[in-house]
């Protein structure tokens, strides 16, 4: 009988399908050099930041900076509090921590370590 295998089996995943396409969502909504600075400027704030604060740190447009805000929201790294004529930004810190355990699944792999 003749083995048909070239080569060591296959090691097993370490994450499941549906966790492989959360955590690619995530990873694709700060995937964006402009989303990553916004995920790190509301990560060293004690509380939630005024759009008008996020806007005159970046050197984009009010509608850009609503279209990062929009991605991140959605993919419910951060969530926004209306107060008056202003939204209030703050970070889902239960997320960020979902990114670092997938990251630290994946990292942590024998060839890696």
């Amino acid at each position: 009988m003749q083995n048909n295998t070239c080569c060591l089996p296959a090691p097993e995943f370490t994450i499941g399908h549906d966790q492989a396409v959360e955590g690619a969502t995530l990873l694709a909504a700060i995937a964006d050099p402009t989303r990553l600075s916004m995920i790190n400027m509301l990560s060293a704030s004690s509380g939630a930041v005024c759009v008008c604060d996020i806007t005159d740190r970046f050197s984009l447009g009010q509608p850009t900076i609503s279209h990062h805000l929009r991605i991140l929201r959605e993919a419910g790294l951060i969530s926004g509090d209306k107060r008056g004529k202003w939204v209030y930004y703050s970070i889902i810190p239960a997320k960020l921590r979902e990114i670092q355990a997938l990251l630290d699944k994946i990292f942590s792999q024998p060839a890696l370590v």
